[in-house]
């Protein structure tokens, strides 16, 4: 595909671009051209300089060295109306829709075309089914957004970049959260925006994807751009070797654990499907064992932990506790059976912000610290100051507002409220999102000491690199399926990743 666009001209231009922020340098001396007509994919791990980029592409950021050259004009300090004025328009991860809005006046948001100075809704439905076509779509301009499927409103989201007619489209984790029957639509239509000679900035950790459609990949680690590959020359451990360096694959991992694996597991799972994302699913974990769920963004991490959890209905597949068979696993079901689950969104659903990391780490059992239908505030301290103990949660008190707690201390809560409730079974979903390398340590020894004491343990990550440092095994989840185990030698970090992006 290279060939297609090798004699292009050059749009996108970015010449040793640097970007600091307090401490830390997030892009280092960043150069790449991108030419018209081609589909460039930007790859990295989680931190690698990939979103710093975007936003300085974007003009939300201002480089603080270097250049950006967009079409012939000069992004300088112009911000995102500069970017804008030159033909650049980004899709980012999360959509940006208005679900009570229709599709048409979605594509024209903010931009609503006046006629006798009303709107004129007959131009927004004409213009939106005229961008339909040419990507060929069949969305009906005069739908709620609202009642459209996520991979249509992804495509929406794109159209109304399109309808801007960019120079360069910047798409960031497009299919990240599309079944694998929807992410052919969506890759259809970016093949087709830059058969029109717009160059593409297509960010993914799918290289099946970036097989499909992408000329070239340019890799970054650690800040910088590490090299630009042509995709149909490169194989998956290139790439991979590219993104993690010479000694990440050899990351420090700690002396190997034994698990007795004979008896009747604490958990089992089998056959389990939660469409879309979910298929087919099955695993054991056995007391004192820590198995890893590693894949992409979209692949059905979540999913399969709710489900497990009692949180989201599967449509199909068995879930056993201690050889129970569970028919129906609500959330209270499983929580009496001894499963806690730690949310992935710790702020959001994990915390009550205003109350004390008493109060948060009780509430899962209030009949321990209860006489009755009263609450004994002795009860509740005594229990509280035990887990701030055993967990090293560092606080003033037990009384301070969790809130006021760093991002590590109240993951140790989170975790701690399931100690409370007795749990044998905990289902981590990020457990370290958000926190620093210091607390990411102290979370995984805390992992690790649960599992010494019997503790069965799923832990969720999608900050692969991660897994081995904490985990016995590590199943790698890939279109809906479990597409490969890993463990003892050959769990690695390199291992991990190559078998989450393989094709």
């Amino acid at each position: 595909m290279a060939a297609d666009v090798a004699s292009g001209t050059s749009v996108v231009e970015v010449d040793g671009v640097t970007r600091h922020y307090p401490g830390v340098r997030a892009l280092t001396d960043a150069s790449m051209t991108i030419r018209g007509g081609e589909i460039r994919a930007l790859l990295g791990r989680n931190g690698a300089g990939k979103s710093t980029l975007i936003r300085v592409l974007s003009g939300v950021e201002r480089a603080d060295a270097g250049s950006v050259v967009v079409a012939g004009g000069r992004l300088g300090a112009g911000g995102v109306r500069r970017a804008a004025e030159l033909g650049v328009s980004t899709v980012h991860q999360e959509l940006s829709l208005v679900p009570g809005l229709s599709v048409a006046e979605n594509m024209y948001l903010g931009r609503w075309p006046r006629k006798g100075g009303a709107v004129d809704y007959p131009a927004m439905r004409a213009g939106a089914a005229e961008v339909f076509a040419r990507l060929g779509l069949d969305i009906d301009p005069g739908a709620p957004v609202g009642s459209l499927s996520l991979a249509l409103r992804q495509l929406v989201e794109i159209s109304r970049a399109v309808r801007e007619q960019p120079r360069l489209l910047i798409l960031d984790e497009p299919t990240s959260a599309l079944a694998a029957a929807e992410v052919d639509v969506v890759l259809d239509a970016v093949t087709r925006i830059a058969s029109a000679g717009v160059a593409v900035l297509y960010v993914s950790h799918r290289l099946e994807e970036i097989r499909r459609i992408a000329h070239t990949a340019t890799v970054m680690r650690d800040g910088r751009i590490v090299d630009t590959v042509e995709v149909a020359a490169a194989d998956t451990a290139h790439i991979v070797s590219l993104m993690l360096g010479e000694t990440a694959g050899a990351a420090e991992r700690p002396p190997e654990r034994k698990v007795d694996r004979t008896g009747v597991p604490l958990l089992a799972v089998r056959g389990l499907a939660v469409p879309p994302k979910v298929l087919d699913v099955s695993f054991d974990v056995h007391p004192g064992e820590i198995v890893g769920l590693g894949g992409l963004m979209g692949s059905g991490r979540t999913e399969v932990l709710r489900a497990i959890a009692g949180f989201g209905p599967a449509s199909s597949g068995t879930i056993s506790v201690e050889g129970r068979l569970i028919s129906r696993p609500s959330a209270a079901v499983m929580k009496r059976l001894g499963v806690g689950m730690t949310p992935e969104d710790r702020k959001d659903e994990g915390i009550v912000p205003l109350l004390g990391v008493d109060e948060n780490l009780v509430m899962s059992r209030m009949d321990t610290v209860s006489s009755g239908p009263t609450v004994r505030p002795g009860r509740v301290r005594r229990a509280a100051e035990r887990l701030i103990e055993r967990l090293s949660i560092a606080a003033a008190s037990a009384r301070t507002p969790i809130v006021n707690l760093s991002g590590g201390n109240q993951q140790k809560a989170v975790i701690g409220r399931w100690l409370h409730a007795g749990s044998r079974i905990l289902l981590l979903d990020e457990p370290t999102r958000g926190v620093d390398v210091q607390a990411k340590a102290e979370i995984y020894r805390l992992v690790r000491q649960l599992a010494d004491s019997g503790a069965g343990i799923v832990f969720v990550s999608g900050e692969l690199e991660e897994l081995p440092l904490v985990c016995d095994r590590v199943l790698a989840l890939r279109d809906g399926r479990v597409a490969s185990e890993l463990a003892g030698p050959e769990l690695t970090t390199d291992s991990v990743l190559s078998a989450a992006m393989a094709a």
